[in-house]
């Protein structure tokens, strides 16, 4: 696995345009990403250490779900690779609220992360600054949820 801050630099360079590719990143960073048919709609994905993979790590999402969904929790999942490869142990496995068995601190870290990856501010600024300030149209550009744009704009829901 790459350092905290080449894998910040790799994130940013993804980050150049909108929407941002979540898979492009992972590969960028080594990880493999996979989706997987048939889980319970409660699974929303899992990440996995892979000692043959150049980036020691494999994503795998449920199929399932929706686009926006699963980029977030392929973002979600870059979260625990870069800001916790310690805890990961032989996995951590994330329902539909995007919740393991770690702490709630660890498990919003991630989330936050994953935020900051899909909805960089930078970009969110130029589209308010143009006019753009419909939480929908926004959710639109930057391929997410209505949910999670309103959160990140902190637009009560």
């Amino acid at each position: 696995m790459v350092s905290i801050s080449a894998a910040l630099e790799i994130i940013r360079e993804h980050q150049q345009s909108i929407p941002v590719q979540t898979v492009g990143i992972a590969n960028a960073l080594g990880i493999k990403v996979y989706k997987v048919p048939g889980w319970p709609a409660d699974l929303s994905g899992m990440v996995r250490k892979n000692v043959d993979s150049e980036g020691g790590f494999d994503i795998f999402v449920n199929q399932d779900h929706p686009e926006v969904r699963r980029r977030f929790t392929i973002a979600h999942e870059i979260g625990h690779v870069v800001l916790h490869p310690h805890l990961i142990g032989d996995g951590i496995t994330d329902d539909a609220l995007l919740r393991s068995g770690l702490s709630n601190a660890v498990e919003a870290q991630a989330n936050r992360f994953a935020a900051d990856i899909l909805m960089p501010r930078d970009k969110l600024n130029e589209c308010i600054g143009k006019g753009i300030t419909s939480v929908r149209e926004l959710a639109a550009r930057f391929n997410v949820s209505e949910q999670s744009m309103a959160i990140r704009l902190g637009v009560p829901q």
